[in-house]
C-alpha cells in the first residue's frame, strides 16, 4: 500500500481528494491508480520476513505466563527497558483514535549486528521489517500486518509535515530521513491508523534469547555453507541450532534462488520456533528460565516512553497463539520505478484492510477475506 489516502475519509488532509502539485510530491494512495507505473519486475507475492514478531511474542509469552508472578515481575523489567521518544515532533494532526480499548503497536525489526549491514545514517535507526500489531478491544486476538520495507510511498518531509508534503521513496527510507518518529508519521499517513505504541527490536540480540531457551529446531531446506565466518555448514533436514547458528542461518540469502525472500521465510520460521519453544519447554513455569528468557528479550528491545509491559500483560492475558493472524499489506508485487525495484500497493484492497483496522472490524474483514493462519 502506498502513502496518504485516508481510509476513514476524514478531513485531516490525508488525501481524500488528491491535491495538485508535482507527481513527486503529491500523496500516493494505496496502489496510486492516478499514476501509470511501467513495471519491469515480476509480479510476485512475497512472503515477508516477520522479524518484529518477536516483539509481539514478548507480549504473548507474558500473557501466557499470567498470574501474580508475571505481573509483579514485569514491573521490574519495565524499568530496565531501553526507551526512546518515538513520537517526537509529530503534529496534532494525527489519525483519531476510533475505538477505545483497541491497541495498535508499530513493531520495528532491525538486524544491526548483521555482518552484511552497514550503518545507514546518523540517527542509528534502520528497519528490516515493519509491522502493525492490531489488538481488538476485546483483547482476545491479534492481527500482525507486515508492511514491505520496499513499499513505494510518500515520506513526509518532516515529522510534523502534512501527509501530502513529501517525496516518494521506499518506506524503509523514512528511518534515514527522520528516525522512528518519521517512520511513525509515514505509517500513520499510509494507513490512517493511530499508532499507540512502538517496539523496536534488534534481531541480532536474539542470539541470547535463543540460548536462554536451549536452542531451537529449524528445517534446513537445502545444504549450504555460510558466507560468514566461521563458514558453518547447514545440512538439509531438521537441525538443532544454538543462538549463533540460528542467526547465521537466517542471515543467508545469496545461496538461495529466491534470495531475500528465502531469508525472510527462514526468519519467520525461526521466530515461530522461538515462540513454540518458549511456550512448550517449561519456560513459563520455571522462574529461573523465565528470568533468563525475559532479561535476554528486554536487552534486545527499545520501546516508546509510555509503553508499559505490565499493562500489556494485564490487557492481553487472554491472547493465545492460535488467535494470532499474520497478514501482509495487499500489494501488486515488485516493479521497477525510477530505476529502483519497489513494491507497489494494491490500492483498493489495502484501503479496505486499514479501514477495518481503524474501525476495529478485523473480524468482519477476515470473514470476507479468509486468511490461512501461520
Amino acid at each position: 500500500m502506498s502513502a496518504t489516502t485516508s481510509p476513514s475519509g476524514n478531513s485531516s488532509g490525508r488525501a481524500s481528494v488528491p491535491p495538485s502539485g508535482p507527481a513527486s510530491a503529491r500523496p500516493v494512495g494505496p496502489g496510486d491508480r492516478g499514476h501509470t507505473y511501467q513495471g519491469k519486475g515480476p509480479r510476485v507475492r512475497p512472503r515477508w520476513g516477520r522479524i518484529a514478531l518477536v516483539a509481539g511474542g514478548i507480549v504473548l509469552i507474558l500473557a501466557l505466563a499470567g498470574g501474580i508472578f508475571a505481573v509483579n515481575y514485569v514491573s521490574g523489567i519495565d524499568k530496565d527497558l531501553k526507551r526512546t521518544n518515538a513520537f517526537s515532533g509529530l503534529s496534532a494532526d494525527r489519525p483519531a483514535k476510533a475505538v477505545e480499548g483497541a491497541v495498535n503497536i508499530l513493531l520495528v525489526g532491525s538486524d544491526s549486528r548483521d555482518p552484511d549491514t552497514k550503518d545507514d545514517d546518523a540517527t542509528g535507526w534502520r528497519a528490516d521489517t515493519l509491522m502493525i500489531m492490531h489488538v481488538p478491544a476485546d483483547h482476545k486476538s491479534a492481527q500482525l500486518i507486515s508492511i514491505p520495507r520496499d513499499l513505494w510511498v510518500v515520506v513526509p518531509r518532516s515529522n510534523d509535515a502534512a501527509c501530502s508534503d513529501g517525496s516518494r521513496a521506499k518506506i524503509n527510507a523514512s528511518f534515514s530521513f527522520g528516525g522512528l518518529p518519521r517512520a511513525v508519521h509515514t505509517v500513520e499517513c499510509l494507513t490512517d491508523v493511530k499508532i499507540d505504541n512502538v517496539m523496536a527490536i534488534d534481531f541480532g540480540g536474539f542470539k541470547e534469547v535463543t540460548d536462554a531457551l536451549g536452542g531451537v529446531d529449524l528445517k534446513v531446506d537445502q545444504t549450504i555453507t555460510s558466507i560468514h565466518p566461521p563458514h558453518r555448514v547447514f545440512k538439509k533436514g531438521m537441525m538443532h541450532m544454538d543462538g549463533a547458528q540460528a542467526l547465521d542461518w537466517v542471515r543467508q540469502r545469496y545461496q538461495f534462488a529466491r534470495g531475500d525472500f528465502a531469508r525472510m521465510q527462514h526468519q519467520q520460521e525461526f521466530l515461530k520456533a522461538l515462540m513454540d519453544k518458549a511456550a512448550s519447554s517449561g519456560t513459563l513455569t520455571s522462574p529461573g528460565k523465565l528470568d533468563d528468557f525475559l532479561n535476554a528479550v528486554a536487552k534486545a528491545v527499545t520501546v516508546d516512553q509510555d509503553f508499559s509491559l505490565k499493562d500489556m500483560v494485564l490487557q492481553f492475558r487472554s491472547l493465545r497463539g492460535e488467535n494470532l493472524t499474520f497478514l501482509t499489506t495487499p500489494n501488486k508485487g515488485s516493479q521497477t520505478i525510477s530505476g529502483q525495484s519497489v513494491v507497489v500497493s494494491d490500492r483498493e484492497k489495502a484501503l479496505a484492510l486499514f479501514q477495518a483496522v481503524a474501525a476495529d472490524k478485523m473480524s468482519e474483514w477476515m470473514a470476507a477475506n479468509p486468511v490461512k493462519k501461520s
